[in-house]
């Protein structure tokens, strides 16, 4: 690839409707980094947020440790579901590998965040899974929030327990021991909103347990819970398309 001013590794050649995707998706995920330390989720450059690209073998996600104020559609990295840069004038997330890993192995996943919130992150340092016992946590995880097992970063090992760790479970949302959060989602939105909502129920199972034993919520109650809510819940387009009264 050739070098063009200001760009770091020059521009791929991709096609016109992929290139409007990944502009698109640059912006969004600039915009969606912003959304991590106003919901006090990150300090300082921890964390990360990365969107896969529709149409192509291609995610875009933060560069390494800059300043969430620094931070700019253009700074955003776009690399292959291995990892490689393929245009970006700055290294990418030490957790790329992972995202690239989780994309290759869930292609429903449009959508991975990670951040270090303090009350879920000190469920992970705990080894705890946080126990579905109040009813917001039936509605988006479906269930507890699981466990993932301890992994170095830099490499794919995160990946790989995201996703041993998810099968079989409706959860968005892992809490990888001694580390902290991992959610996924449909887009990248969705992912940012599980990290949110895990930090928040984080929180308030911790309280409820500082007060005594929380009481847990039925199996079959909470299948009910998160059916209404991912099938119910919200404006529901009628099938003509048209809204009706």
């Amino acid at each position: 690839m050739s070098e063009i001013p200001g760009s770091g590794p020059g521009r791929a050649d991709i096609d016109a409707a992929v290139r409007a995707e990944i502009d698109r998706l640059r912006a969004e995920v600039c915009a969606l980094h912003a959304l991590l330390p106003s919901n006090g989720l990150v300090a300082w450059t921890s964390g990360n947020v990365s969107a896969r690209v529709p149409g192509a073998d291609l995610m875009v996600i933060k560069p390494s440790g800059l300043d969430y104020e620094e931070l700019t559609p253009e700074s955003m990295v776009l690399c292959d579901l291995d990892g490689n840069v393929v245009e970006g004038a700055y290294k990418p997330s030490s957790d790329t590998g992972s995202h690239a890993y989780v994309y290759r192995h869930r292609p429903e996943v449009g959508g991975v965040v990670h951040t270090h919130s303090t009350y879920a992150t000190a469920w992970s340092a705990r080894g705890e899974a946080i126990p579905c016992v109040i009813t917001a946590m039936a509605d988006e995880f479906g269930g507890e929030i699981p466990v993932g097992p301890f992994a170095l970063i830099g490499d794919e090992a995160i990946g790989k327990g995201i996703i041993e760790t998810l099968d079989g479970h409706r959860s968005p949302a892992v809490l990888m021991r001694n580390h902290g959060v991992f959610t996924i989602g449909k887009n990248a939105r969705a992912a940012v909103k599980a990290a949110v909502m895990t930090e928040d129920v984080a929180r308030t199972v911790h309280l409820a347990r500082a007060y005594g034993e929380p009481i847990p919520i039925p199996r079959a109650d909470i299948d009910a819970l998160h059916h209404r809510y991912t099938h119910v819940y919200g404006q529901q387009p009628p099938a003509d398309g048209v809204n009706e009264q």
